[in-house]
């Protein structure tokens, strides 16, 4: 392993941190239980697609989230699933 990768247990740790430190209190209140139920399960591509949304502004990700507007496609399951999660289901 390359001194820069990052370990799995801190890239986790770092993209749970995200989830529940944004700028408007709706996503710090709807990502973090997204993130503690799910990111453990991710594979590296479902962590990189995530990180890649929480570079999204949280104006779009509520937008998306409260279906007010509709995602990206390449957003689209994984906003299904912060829905899912946020109505009670795990997916």
């Amino acid at each position: 392993m390359s001194e820069t990768a990052e370990l799995p247990e801190h890239r986790l740790k770092r993209l749970h941190m995200r989830s529940m430190r944004r700028g408007i209190k709706e996503m710090d209140l709807i990502l973090p239980p997204f993130a503690a139920a799910r990111l453990p399960r991710m594979d590296d591509a479902e962590l990189a697609l995530y990180e890649d949304l929480l570079n999204e502004s949280d104006h779009d990700l509520y937008q998306w989230v409260s279906s007010q507007a509709a995602p990206p496609d390449r957003y689209a399951d994984m906003i299904g699933q912060i829905r899912e999660q946020l109505a009670g289901g795990v997916r």
